[in-house]
């Protein structure tokens, strides 16, 4: 099973464990895995909440991330991605790498961070306490 993909499923630890499985072997030493979560604030705005909407080629452009980051790393990576609206503390990614060692794995999660946030079609609105809203990576 891919457990790369965007979803509207809410990414609860079982979801986290699938994809920290999805990354596992018996050579791997260590697991990193990076759980994007919904803050309060940003940029000094009070945040109360966000939507996300993912293009329909989103799970491909994810997939394609994790595939050259593999390719790059030569390590196992995955990572699953929410789209709808998320309420503060919410987990929007759950990405994960594994590696021999911790700082292999530490490197290729954080660089599939970044390609997910870079390359992935998904654009985030912002709502604020003050009624406002504005609209991220668009």
């Amino acid at each position: 099973m891919n457990e790369s993909r965007v979803t509207q499923d809410v990414l609860d630890d079982a979801v986290v464990r699938a994809v920290e499985d999805a990354v596992a072997a018996p050579e791997c030493g260590a697991v990193v895995t990076f759980r994007g979560v919904v803050r309060d604030v940003d940029g000094g705005r009070d945040v109360t909440g966000l939507d996300y909407e993912a293009h329909p080629d989103a799970t491909d452009v994810l997939r394609a991330c994790c595939a050259q980051v593999t390719a790059e790393t030569g390590l196992r990576v995955a990572a699953v991605h929410r789209y709808g609206v998320l309420t503060i503390g919410d987990v929007a990614l759950v990405a994960s790498a594994s590696a021999g060692h911790r700082r292999e794995a530490f490197d290729a999660c954080s660089l599939l961070v970044e390609r997910i946030k870079a390359q992935v079609p998904i654009w985030k609105r912002q709502h604020f306490t003050d009624g406002d809203s504005e609209w991220v990576g668009l």
